[in-house]
């Protein structure tokens, strides 16, 4: 499963190398698409750049061409349609668009052997129903270069346990988490064990129970590089974990707490994954309570440590 996902992530980045020369293409033959349309690889773009290669010259033609859900107005693509069309470029153009093809159909066969690869693993969900995705924020999402079948259903079971359910993993992250550790996380004795095996443990220096430095633990481990950019996604997210995100986003700037969140992540992961834990999430509102809470505690044992008594206002 690995080597599919790795050579199926090889090839995206491979199609987007080519979508960027398209541009590049474009942009020196003053046809300044992204101006009005924020990606050339959607189903507008695409028929555009068809119908240019087709010979198709006529920008009032060429924006008739525009998709239903595309913002700018047909009046708006043709303002931008107007190049001098260069045969040298217009070459660069075909060959990166037929290359382009080639890596989508390539990311095809990915998705079908993987799916073929799901289909043949040990069903550990023991029947249970893939539980119903609710969230609104979930349900809007969409994300490019997604599978093309129902990835989410086939990790359930193979694993018996949806990751997604955790705030800000989603399917892709969860795929590159299984497809790299694996399911069976009886290989790290403890959830710190993972921790440290990911990098996103503290480098403290100690010498006489004291630490003396701190440092950094580079790496290219891939569930790192997701789980970092999945917890930089909890900034504006109105969950338990992106208010415990803001805190540490406040108090420790924004690598440390990007870190810290991973860490978090890493740690729920572990625990669904190896004990068969189901994450709730409890709500923003609940973590301000126990974080006041927390506080009101604390100001208590520093006022009884200097002799005086918290008395708690009552309401005017």
């Amino acid at each position: 499963m690995r080597t599919y996902w790795r050579q199926r992530n090889d090839l995206v980045r491979a199609a987007a190398s080519h979508i960027q020369r398209m541009q590049k293409a474009l942009t020196q033959m003053n046809i300044q698409l992204a101006n009005v349309l924020s990606d050339i690889s959607g189903a507008t773009g695409q028929a555009i750049i068809k119908a240019i290669l087709a010979g198709e010259r006529d920008p009032h033609k060429l924006a008739q061409l525009r998709d239903r859900r595309v913002k700018a107005s047909q009046e708006q693509i043709a303002r931008y349609l107007e190049g001098n069309w260069q045969e040298d470029l217009l070459f660069v153009l075909k060959q990166e668009q037929k290359a382009y093809e080639f890596c989508q159909q390539q990311i095809a066969e990915c998705d079908h052997q993987l799916a073929q690869y799901l289909q043949q693993r040990e069903d550990r969900s023991q029947g249970a129903p893939l539980p119903e995705e609710k969230r609104k924020g979930r349900l809007k999402k969409k994300r490019a270069n997604k599978p093309q079948f129902d990835l989410r259903e086939g990790l359930f079971r193979m694993t018996g346990t949806d990751l997604t359910r955790i705030d800000s993993i989603d399917v892709m992250t969860a795929m590159t988490i299984l497809s790299e550790a694996g399911w069976d996380m009886s290989k790290w004795k403890t959830e710190d064990h993972f921790v440290s095996w990911l990098r996103l443990c503290p480098d403290n220096r100690i010498s006489g129970n004291k630490v003396i430095g701190k440092g950094r633990l580079p790496t290219n481990n891939p569930i790192t590089v997701a789980l970092k950019m999945a917890a930089s996604t909890l900034r504006l997210s109105k969950t338990y974990l992106g208010a415990q995100f803001r805190r540490f986003r406040t108090r420790l700037g924004a690598p440390i707490a990007i870190k810290a969140m991973a860490a978090k992540l890493a740690r729920l992961v572990y625990r669904m994954l190896r004990y068969g834990m189901k994450y709730v999430d409890q709500g923003e509102a609940f973590y301000e309570l126990q974080h006041r809470q927390l506080q009101l505690k604390q100001l208590k044992w520093k006022a009884a440590k200097l002799g005086f008594q918290i008395v708690q206002a009552t309401a005017a």
